[in-house]
C-alpha cells in the first residue's frame, strides 16, 4: 500500500462516513483545511498518530481500513465468523466444496 492508496481510503472512508473534509479536519483536532489539503495536494500523509484519529472519526477499525477488499470488508469478516464455529471436519468438507 502506498501513499496515494492511503489518501484514497481516508477519502473513501470520509465519504462513506458521509463527512465534509473540513468536518473530518476539525473532528481530529487538525487545521480546518487539513483534510482537504491531502486529499488534493497529496503531497503528505498523516502522522501514525493522526491517522488513528482519521479511523476512528469515521466510525470504522484500523483493520477494516488496511483490509485488502473495501467493498467485502463487512461480507467477509461475517463469513470468517461463521467459519469459526465449525469443526475442523466441516471446514475441510467446505474446501474441498469451494
Amino acid at each position: 500500500m502506498d501513499k496515494n492508496d492511503i489518501i484514497d481510503r481516508i477519502g473513501y472512508f470520509r465519504s462513506k462516513a458521509k463527512l465534509s473534509q473540513k468536518a473530518l479536519s476539525i473532528d481530529i483536532d487538525m487545521n480546518i483545511g487539513y483534510i482537504n489539503r491531502m486529499e488534493s495536494r497529496r503531497d503528505f500523509l498523516p502522522s501514525l498518530e493522526v491517522l488513528l484519529k482519521i479511523i476512528q472519526a469515521c466510525g470504522i477499525t484500523e483493520e477494516e481500513f488496511f483490509y485488502g477488499d473495501l467493498e467485502h470488508y463487512r461480507s467477509d469478516k461475517q463469513l470468517l465468523e461463521k467459519l469459526k464455529g465449525l469443526s475442523n471436519e466441516k471446514r475441510e468438507a467446505l474446501l474441498k466444496l469451494l
